[in-house]
Order: structure tokens, then sequence, then C-alpha cells
């Protein structure tokens, strides 16, 4: 008889496991407390987006609390203590080294453009393009690092993305791993070839066998996962139903994942052997739109009751919560959701807008606005605005106002 798991338990395996109910540590944050969160996630998502930070950059900050973001831009940079390389994941991704033997199949499915799962606009594309292809790999072979817009007619003339024929090869060679990202220029990727960016003992690792590589990715995004159901696992790297076929049944039959079943959820769960079962957990933390903890906007229905859609793309007048909304987890649920901006050139975060949960407890807007003040410090923003919109709006201001006052009696005295 499977074990039968309530769905708080659920809860709180999943929040552990994406290490998010230890304390966040005291003092500096290092190269061991970044390396020992990516083995946890095994990925950071990027996104375009700098509404509040990038992508990449909050997740981090979601389990660590402040932290030098030169951190991170350190591990992706070129050089001996690189960490990462980039590549096509849960989306666009950042990866730890060691996973590169391990997304070779995937690299190589592209090169034979046979691989329908990410980009099959792209792959359609590429058919008859492969000439023009091959002239953007030599003159990346011959001038990198270079970015797409080094090279005539890659800026963009409409069409897909507004992307060029250019721009789409070097897209190509990048899904194909015949070139990799070196570093950035802002956001825009400077490319190489990867035997000159990767350490050559990762690059020359010998490829993993397909099937051994989706058992090993299965495994990775149970343990992120702590529990979860078939589609939560293959989502965590994209894997499609024919590769892990099978693969799920080798894990269960090696004890690395328990069937078990979960209180509310209709579709069968697999718990990670390894998982924390914590009987209490006290996380506080303002979640990125693609953090792992809420990506997936199903299993985020399925553990905390929370309905969550990004609505960057919404006209304005259609938004129920805002532009870029963060998620706030407060203890062993989501418990509200803020719409925030970070206004640069002025120096401060603006709060446009904060809503609670149906149950969030009374404290709520206390420990959000202290998660919000721990945010602004982290950005380097002078200030905090808070704008009057959503049920919690007026209390955050309220406590922005009381302590801005305490702020000020103090330095007045």
């Amino acid at each position: 008889m499977k074990e039968k798991i309530s769905s708080a338990l659920a809860r709180r395996i999943a929040i552990a496991a994406q290490g998010l109910a230890e304390p966040r540590p005291e003092g500096p944050i290092t190269r061991r407390h970044l390396t020992k969160t990516l083995d946890r996630l095994g990925l950071l998502q990027i996104d375009s987006v700098s509404a509040v930070v990038r992508a990449h950059y909050m997740p981090l900050f979601s389990r660590l609390g402040p932290y030098p973001m030169a951190l991170l831009d350190e591990a992706a940079a070129p050089g001996r203590k690189r960490m990462l390389f980039e590549y096509w994941a849960h989306e666009a991704s950042l990866l730890p080294l060691e996973t590169w033997p391990l997304m070779r199949w995937r690299m190589e499915r592209a090169h034979a453009n046979d691989d329908q799962e990410i980009y099959k606009g792209l792959a359609r594309w590429a058919d008859d393009k492969m000439p023009l292809i091959e002239e953007v790999f030599q003159e990346v072979k011959a001038r990198g690092p270079i970015a797409a817009s080094d090279i005539d007619g890659a800026k963009g003339k409409g069409g897909w993305w507004g992307w060029s024929d250019e721009k789409h090869a070097f897209e190509w060679l990048f899904w194909a791993g015949r070139i990799t990202t070196a570093s950035r220029r802002g956001f825009q990727r400077l490319y190489d070839l990867p035997e000159r960016v990767l350490p050559k003992e990762i690059f020359e690792r010998p490829d993993v066998a397909p099937a051994d590589a989706h058992r090993e990715l299965l495994l990775r995004s149970a343990r992120a996962l702590g529990i979860a159901t078939y589609g939560d696992l293959r989502d965590y790297f994209r894997l499609s139903p024919g590769d892990v076929k099978g693969r799920l049944e080798e894990l269960v039959e090696s004890g690395d994942l328990l069937p078990v079943s979960v209180e509310g959820w209709k579709n069968q769960a697999y718990l990670y052997s390894g998982a924390r079962l914590p009987r209490k957990v006290e996380a506080r933390a303002l979640l990125a739109p693609f953090d792992p903890l809420v990506w997936e906007r199903a299993r985020s229905e399925r553990l905390f009751d929370f309905h969550y859609r990004i609505e960057i793309y919404t006209p304005a007048e259609k938004r129920q919560f805002g532009y870029y909304v963060l998620p706030f987890l407060l203890g062993d649920t989501v418990v509200g959701r803020v719409d925030m901006k970070a206004d640069r050139p002025a120096g401060v975060l603006r709060v446009l807008a904060a809503y609670s949960e149906p149950g969030a407890p009374a404290n709520t807007a206390e420990e959000l606005a202290a998660e919000i003040e721990l945010m602004r410090g982290w950005l380097g923003l002078e200030r905090i605005e808070i704008t009057p919109a959503g049920d919690l709006g007026p209390a955050l201001c309220d406590i922005h106002g009381r302590s801005a006052a305490l702020t000020g009696s103090a330095a007045g005295a």
C-alpha cells in the first residue's frame, strides 16, 4: 500500500527541497553558499525582464538574503573560477559546468535538426539555411567572443521575434552546442566556441548515453522538487515523454523515487528518497515569477492553492494584479503577491500594489514589509515608495510610515 502524504507535508517537503526552509546565512555570502544552492536547484532560469532584477539573480536572494550579485556574475564569467554555463534546460538557464555532458544529447539532436521539443520553428528555419549557419560559425571561430549584433545584418529586420537570419543562425548554433556564451555585454550574449569557454576537463568528458542522461536529469529534478508528479519531473529540464519512458520506473526500482499519494492530488506522486520531511517550516521569501518553486503554474495551484499568471503581456487595463508580480512565501504557504518596480534612476523601490491570499495570517503585512526593506538594501536603492493599492497596500503604507518616522526620530536624537 502506498504511503499517503498530507497536502501540508507535501508543501513543507517542496519548500525544504528548494532550500527555503533553512535560516539564511549569517555573515558574508561566499562561493560555498552559491555552490550549495546551485547543487540543490540544478539551474537558474534566465529572463530578460528587469522590472525589479533579472530573474537569475533572484532565487539566490530568496534563499540566501542579500548577497553580492558579482558573486553570480563571476561564476558565469570566463576564467578558472567559472562555475556555470548557459544552455536550454528549463528555458534558457544557467547550469553548473558538470551538467554539460548531461545536455550533449540535446545538442546532438539539435545539430541533426531532429529536436522538436524547444525550438520547432528554428529547426524548420534551419533546414535550408545551413550555408548561412556555417558562415556564421566560421565568423565566431575567427572572431569570438562576439555578439550577434557584431555581424552585419544581425541587428534584426522583422520576422520571428524581430530576428534577422544571422541572429537565427546564432541561436541555432547555440542550441546545437557548437557555440556557447563566453560572457555578456550588459544582457547581450558574447558567443565563442565551447572548447575556448569551458574548462578542458569539462569539455573533454565523455558524452553520457541519452538514457543515462535522462535518468540523471530526472533524479536531479526529484531532488530539487522533493515531491512531484510525472509531469513536474519532466518539466524541470523540459524532457519529453519519449525521453523519460522507462526511466521513472528505473528510479523507482532503484529506490531513488518512492511512489506516494498526496492528499488532493489527482495524479501519482513520487517522493525523492533523500527528501527532508520537516514538521514545521518558517520560510519568508519574495519569489521571482521564474523561481523553481512556482514556475510550473499547475504545481503552484496543487501545492499552495495559488493561481498565478504573469501579466507582462496583458494590456495594463486588463491586469488583475500588475505588471511584474512577486509571490510572497511565509511559513509553509504563499500568502500574498506584490507588484514591484526598481526605479534605478530615482533610487526608489516602488511597491505598486500588494495583495493577500485567502487565509493569510495577520502578520503578513509586517513580514512582507520587512522582506521588501531587505530587498531595497540588496538592490542598493535609497528608499521605498508604496502605492496603497490592493488590500495589503494601505497596511504597508502605514508600516513604512511608522518606520520612516522612527528612523527620523532616531536621527534627530
